[in-house]
């Protein structure tokens, strides 16, 4: 069984590929759903919104339509 990082700043290390990408993805959507104004946005004002948040990840620079897809299909596994 894996053993979970040894500290935050390890957690938070970003790679340039779909699966870190997800993890960065889902972190942004929990903090978007804890602000106050995010309700009210629709799903494609919340995508946007965090994809610009994390327009600096690896692989949201290496490859941007992919990660726009990969948003998209958090999103609904999120329910939203």
């Amino acid at each position: 069984m894996p053993q979970p990082p040894a500290n935050a700043s390890e957690s938070q290390k970003q790679y340039g590929n779909a699966d870190s990408f997800a993890m960065a993805f889902d972190d942004a959507w929990r903090l978007q759903t804890r602000q106050a104004g995010h309700q009210g946005l629709s799903r494609s004002e919340t995508l946007e919104k965090i994809l610009a948040q994390l327009a600096d990840h690896p692989f949201a620079q290496k490859d941007a339509v992919t990660a726009r897809e990969v948003g998209e299909f958090r999103l609904r596994l999120h329910g939203v």
